[in-house]
C-alpha cells in the first residue's frame, strides 16, 4: 500500500462506513462520543451535515478506500473542526496528511477543536498543525481541551 490520501466529497454510501467507524469501541472511548442509534446517526448526516451549506466536510481516503471524514461547522460564531478515522488508519500519519489537505481548503480562522483531554493523539495531530490551547471546557462528565487555530496560521 502507497498511503495515498485523499479528500473528495462525501456520497451515500460513505455514511455506512463512517457509521461502522463510529461504532469501534476503541474510537468512542478514546473520543468520549457516545455511538449513536443508526437511524439518529442517518438523519445527524443527512440534515445537519450534508445539508447545511455552511457545513463543509470532506471524505478522507487512501489508497481509493475510505478512511474517515473531516467536518468543519459553525457554533454561533466560532468555526469548528472535527474528524473521525478508522482504527486501522491510526498511527499511520494517515490524520496528518488528511488534516493538512483539509486546512489548505477550509480558510476560516479562527478555526476551533475540543477533542477530549485523554485523547492524547487527536490532541497531538492538531497541536502538530499549529493549534494552540487555550482552556480546558466540560461536555458532560468529560473534560476537553479547547485548541485554536489562529488567524495567521
Amino acid at each position: 500500500m502507497s498511503n495515498q490520501v485523499r479528500l473528495r466529497d462525501v456520497g451515500p454510501a460513505d455514511l455506512e462506513v463512517f457509521f461502522a467507524q463510529e461504532h469501534d469501541p476503541e474510537a468512542a472511548r478514546r473520543s468520549k462520543f457516545p455511538p449513536r442509534e443508526k437511524d439518529a446517526f442517518m438523519a445527524h448526516w443527512t440534515t445537519r451535515v450534508l445539508g447545511d451549506p455552511t457545513v463543509f466536510v470532506q471524505a478522507v481516503t487512501v489508497d481509493g478506500e475510505v478512511a474517515g471524514n473531516l467536518v468543519a461547522w459553525w457554533d454561533e460564531d466560532r468555526r469548528f473542526i472535527g474528524y473521525w478515522f478508522g482504527r486501522q488508519y491510526w498511527g499511520r500519519g494517515i490524520g496528518t496528511q488528511a488534516l493538512a489537505l483539509f486546512l489548505e481548503r477550509e480558510k476560516t480562522r479562527p478555526l476551533h477543536a475540543d477533542p477530549f483531554l485523554g485523547n492524547t493523539g487527536s490532541v497531538r495531530l492538531l497541536e502538530k498543525h499549529g493549534f494552540r490551547r487555550t482552556e480546558t471546557v466540560r461536555h458532560g462528565e468529560n473534560e476537553h481541551i479547547m485548541l485554536v487555530l489562529d488567524e495567521d496560521r
